[in-house]
């Protein structure tokens, strides 16, 4: 399913003024994501600001998606919480919706279980998930750490076909030597871009591709066709913005900047707010906008 899919995007959820999902800003965001070398998306992660929606918005979102993306790319849909027996409920539910080709599930948060919780949160989600998992491994948000052995003994389950991971590089060598075959690997750190493909992880599920997707593409691009020097100049260059995009709490800078740039996503919902004009300055002066 994701052969030669290197460049996903955790797309952000766009919203009109009054804070209700805007369809039409997330169908022109969409066609510029796929115009511009997103190869899959995920939706409905932490960038989708999907904690602030209700289940009935999620799987409304879920469908408008679907139809939007039509077959095109991959879609993984957000369906993870800290309550096992409700994400399984979720899981069943999305899986109604045609075009959703994977489950997203967060290790989960404040609860804090031992790597055996984790186990069995998984095991018993994956046991009755219509749909293959993707295990988010995000330990900044969640407050716990999936060990990275934890990582490699669920990738032996035939329904846990992947894994978002945000932690160290080191962490991110060991999972791709020792997983399963088949199983997939994406950082979901921008910074860490070239240095997955290059281990031999599947690449990136980015926010930055948001606004520099042509620039991650022809990084991949020129790594494929063997020069190497030029695809680190590439990340190098864009290392400090992808840094920029994360010195607020994410999505407000992503959702200014792509409104900056004449994509109308709007606000963020509480608990996260918007930037002011002095944060936006400071944003768009380190972007170069």
């Amino acid at each position: 399913m994701f052969t030669n899919i290197d460049l996903m995007t955790a797309i952000i959820t766009p919203f009109d003024e009054e804070l209700k999902v805007d369809y039409k800003a997330l169908k022109k965001l969409t066609e510029h994501l796929l115009t511009t070398g997103s190869k899959g998306f995920v939706i409905g992660g932490t960038t989708g600001e999907t904690p602030t929606l209700t289940e009935d918005e999620k799987l409304d979102l879920y469908r408008h998606f679907t139809k939007i993306v039509d077959g095109r790319v991959p879609i993984i849909a957000g369906a993870g919480s800290n309550n096992t027996a409700q994400t399984i409920d979720f899981i069943n539910k999305l899986a109604q919706i045609q075009g959703i080709d994977m489950a997203l599930v967060v290790v989960p948060y404040y609860n804090k279980p031992n790597q055996r919780g984790m186990i069995a949160h998984f095991e018993a989600i994956a046991k009755d998930s219509p749909l293959p998992i993707m295990i988010y491994n995000i330990p900044g948000r969640t407050g716990v750490l999936m060990e990275k052995e934890t990582v490699v003994k669920l990738s032996q389950n035939n329904n846990i076909n992947g894994v978002k991971q945000c932690n160290s590089m080191e962490d991110l060598e060991y999972i791709v030597e020792h997983s399963a075959a088949g199983f997939n690997v994406y950082s979901g750190e921008d910074a860490q871009a070239l240095f997955a493909k290059v281990i031999g992880a599947n690449g990136v599920i980015s926010v930055a591709s948001h606004l520099y997707g042509e620039e991650m593409s022809k990084m991949y691009r020129t790594l494929d066709n063997g020069d190497y020097k030029a695809a680190g100049k590439i990340q190098r260059q864009l290392t400090p913005k992808m840094a920029a995009l994360f010195m607020y709490p994410s999505p407000s800078p992503v959702k200014a900047a792509l409104n900056k740039i004449g994509y109308e996503v709007g606000g963020c919902r509480l608990p996260i707010v918007s930037l002011n004009e002095a944060e936006k300055a400071t944003l768009f002066e380190k972007l170069n906008l």
